[in-house]
């Protein structure tokens, strides 16, 4: 396996994996291969946020996929980047913090590491998720989970939840070209810690995807698109009647001062 990833938004722009590169282009359908999301997921309402009675204004998924990173490590099998807290961010999110974002290779595993430091003297909440897009054939494939499920849905409407419902899933989850005509798919409360992408005619496994820690899942892709977003997530978009208060915002992380917050998914192929 061989990873390539960038300055700009610490993103992750190519897997290699038996000569074959396993990650979207960035080109046609989405301009983006595997963006960070943070300090929110999701989107505001109206895009703007209230933190300690002063409104900011942030675009959906935060700013870090958008700010060049400073490189930490570089290597074939690791590479490591840090974005820390500037009077730039400070102008979208008024606290310090450093963010570290790892890429890994361990025994053809890919693992990615996101570490928040909280440098300031006050509580910081955030939220932080991954959005990697596999290059998949989604409509030919099905999800495979370890058990069936009994979890929380929600649906979005123009980026915000609009409603939630409590379904069964079973262990097999199929997906088709009208699956994301409503934007993302996204579940709270998974059991399984991890998933298994298998070709619908073969039944041969193309990926398996690990993410213990995580309180949201989604998937989302567009279209006839050659990718599948698989995006372990920290909070979630806000709701149609969200009040807007920052530190009610649901899934929120509150990170003390000083203190440290790690978290990591993994991605295998076959």
């Amino acid at each position: 396996m061989k990873i390539e990833s960038q300055k700009e938004g610490a993103e992750l722009v190519s897997i290699i994996y038996n000569g074959e590169e396993k990650l979207h282009d960035g080109k046609n359908f989405w301009n983006r291969h595997s963006p960070i999301l943070f300090p929110i997921v999701g989107k505001l309402r109206n895009n703007v946020t209230n933190i300690n009675g002063e409104i900011y204004k942030m675009n959906q998924h935060g700013f870090a996929r958008d700010m060049e990173f400073k490189i930490v490590e570089y290597k074939d099998s690791k590479q490591s980047y840090l974005l820390e807290s500037s009077q730039e961010t400070k102008l979208k999110y008024p606290f310090d913090f450093s963010l570290y974002v790892t890429y890994y290779i361990d025994n053809e595993t890919l693992i990615t590491e996101y570490k928040v430091i909280n440098t300031g003297e006050e509580i910081m909440p955030f939220g932080i998720g991954g959005h990697p897009a596999y290059k998949l054939n989604y409509a030919n494939s099905y999800i495979e989970f370890e058990q069936d499920e009994n979890v929380i849905k929600y649906q979005l409407e123009d980026g915000l939840i609009s409603k939630e419902e409590n379904i069964k899933l079973s262990k097999n989850f199929y997906l088709d070209q009208g699956s994301f005509n409503q934007d993302a798919i996204i579940l709270k409360g998974l059991k399984s810690s991890k998933l298994f992408v298998r070709n619908k005619e073969t039944k041969r496994i193309e990926l398996e995807f690990t993410c213990k820690e995580f309180p949201y899942l989604a998937f989302w892709s567009k279209k006839n698109a050659p990718f599948l977003c698989i995006e372990p997530w920290y909070a979630v978009a806000d709701r149609k009647d969200f009040n807007g208060d920052f530190k009610e915002k649901e899934g929120n992380i509150f990170l003390g001062p000083k203190k440290e917050f790690m978290c990591s998914y993994s991605v295998k192929f076959m």
